[in-house]
């Protein structure tokens, strides 16, 4: 993956739950992308997926908004630590099993 300022990336650790999609409502930055029901309006119940992922915005790209706005405040692994503690959050919150978030201890992230 690209990195910042030289560095390399590992990849977000994306379990593709859809959680995250599903609760666009709870951020401001994503609040318009919401359907009306506090999912966004590009998210497919089918494929627990992105309809239009290649073309998402930047929002919704962990390593963009890594890159944009918190490079200079955070470490990758930390950033990467602190978006695992919202899916967690969110999972708690649906009751949805553990084993669909993968809880990441990879040092190399």
């Amino acid at each position: 993956m690209a990195g910042v300022a030289g560095l390399v990336l590992n990849t977000f650790p994306c379990t593709q739950c859809g959680l995250c999609c599903q609760n666009v409502h709870l951020a401001a930055e994503t609040r318009y992308l919401d359907r009306g029901d506090g999912t966004c309006t590009h998210y497919s119940e089918l494929t627990t997926g992105c309809s239009i992922y290649a073309e998402r915005p930047d929002i919704c790209r962990v390593d963009r908004q890594f890159a944009l706005n918190y490079a200079q405040q955070y470490s990758w692994q930390t950033f990467v630590e602190l978006n695992l503690q919202v899916c967690r959050l969110l999972a708690e919150q649906a009751a949805v099993p553990a084993q669909r978030i993968r809880l990441v201890d990879d040092p190399d992230l």
